[in-house]
C-alpha cells in the first residue's frame, strides 16, 4: 500500500526523468521538487528563472547577416513555439526556496526581480552591437561582493571563439559557422558561459541545481566539468525532450580533461 502511494506521489511530481552518471534532468514543477530537499542540500544554485519580459514570445529575427568581408549570408532563424512561461518574473516564494536549499547562488536576471539580492554581480556582455536584443545580462552572485564582466559574442550567426574577461580575446569570431552552437530555446545561454562560470566558481565536489534548465546547456557543461551531482528541472515537456536529445548528442563522446 505504501509503495503504491509513493509511486502515485512520484508520478504527480515527476512528469519525466533522465539520468546519466552524475546528471539528473527532471520535467516537473521546480517548486514541488525543491520542497523535497533539506536546507543547504545543494552547494550552488546556478539558475536562470523567468524574467517576466515576454521572452517566451520571441520576436521575428532578420533572415540575412553581413560578414566582415561584405558577404551576405542567408540565415535560417530558429522558430520557437509560442508559450506563456515568461509572462511574469519569478516571485518571492521561488527565491525563498532557492536560498533555503542552497549554500551559494548565481541568479540571472537580477534586475527584473523585486527581491533583496544584495551582493556580487556578473555582467555578461554579448557583444551583439546594434541589435534589438539586450546588450548584456546581469546575475546576482553570492560568491563575492564584486562586479565581474565577462565577454562572449552571442548575436545570431555571430558567435565567439573565446569567452574571456579580456574583450580583445572575446572579439574573435567562430570562423566556421557550421561549428556554431545550435539554438533550441528562446533564452538559451551558451555552453561556454556555463563553462566559464563553473571553472570560475565551482569545484568537482559540489552538488548543484538549475531550476529552469531550458536548453540543457548547464547540464552539458556540468557533465563535462564533473560535478558530484547536478539536478536540472524544467516544467515544459517540449523543452525537456529537446534538451535531453541535445544532451545525449553533445555527451556521446567521452569527456576530455
Amino acid at each position: 500500500m505504501l509503495a503504491t502511494l509513493f509511486l502515485f506521489i512520484k508520478i504527480h511530481i515527476y512528469q519525466m526523468e533522465f539520468t546519466k552518471e552524475n546528471i539528473k534532468l527532471i520535467c516537473a514543477d521546480n517548486m514541488k521538487i525543491m520542497e523535497q530537499y533539506p536546507d543547504n542540500y545543494f552547494d550552488w544554485a546556478c539558475v536562470d528563472p523567468e524574467y517576466g519580459i515576454g521572452a517566451s514570445k520571441p520576436s521575428k529575427k532578420p533572415n540575412k547577416c553581413k560578414q566582415k568581408n561584405g558577404t551576405i549570408l542567408n540565415v535560417k532563424s530558429p522558430v520557437y513555439k509560442h508559450k506563456d512561461w515568461d509572462n511574469k518574473p519569478a516571485g518571492k516564494e521561488y527565491f525563498n526556496e532557492v536560498f533555503r536549499i542552497s549554500k551559494n547562488q548565481t541568479i540571472w536576471g537580477v534586475n527584473n526581480y523585486d527581491y533583496n539580492l544584495t551582493g556580487g554581480r556578473i555582467v555578461w556582455d554579448k557583444l551583439n552591437g546594434n541589435s534589438d536584443q539586450f546588450d548584456c545580462e546581469i546575475a546576482y552572485n553570492s560568491f563575492n561582493n564584486r562586479t565581474d564582466i565577462v565577454y562572449y559574442m552571442w548575436a545570431g550567426m555571430f558567435q565567439g571563439l573565446n569567452i574571456s574577461k579580456d574583450i580583445r580575446k572575446a572579439l574573435i569570431q567562430q570562423g566556421n559557422k557550421k561549428k556554431n552552437e545550435k539554438r533550441i530555446h528562446p533564452t538559451q545561454k551558451p555552453i561556454k558561459l556555463y563553462d566559464w562560470l563553473y571553472n570560475e566558481f565551482g569545484n568537482k565536489k559540489m552538488k548543484i541545481i538549475d531550476t529552469n534548465f531550458g536548453s540543457g546547456n548547464s547540464a552539458i557543461s556540468a557533465y563535462n566539468f564533473g560535478f558530484a551531482e547536478y539536478l536540472g528541472i524544467d516544467i515544459d515537456s517540449d523543452y525537456f525532450n529537446d534538451a535531453v536529445k541535445r544532451f545525449k548528442n553533445e555527451t556521446m563522446q567521452q569527456r576530455l580533461f
